[in-house]
């Protein structure tokens, strides 16, 4: 099944990706389904400050679903 890619879904992280607090599983099972989608994040202007960000590549990591090579 192909993964619809929708920045909105990856919401659930958002606190976790601009504050220190840890991920949610909620977080890391949207951030795992939306990972095919995360280069193509990179690609927007809109979401590019927010994916690229240290924090974001961290709750990645905790979350165990690191970031792709894009």
């Amino acid at each position: 099944m192909a993964v619809t890619c929708n920045a909105l879904q990856l919401s659930p992280c958002a606190s976790a990706i601009t504050s220190s607090s840890p991920p949610t599983a909620v977080c890391c099972s949207k951030l795992k389904e939306q990972r095919p989608c995360l280069c193509q994040y990179l690609k927007d202007p809109n979401l590019k400050k927010l994916v690229n960000s240290p924090n974001a590549r961290k709750v990645a990591n905790t979350c165990g679903s690191p970031f792709p090579t894009c």
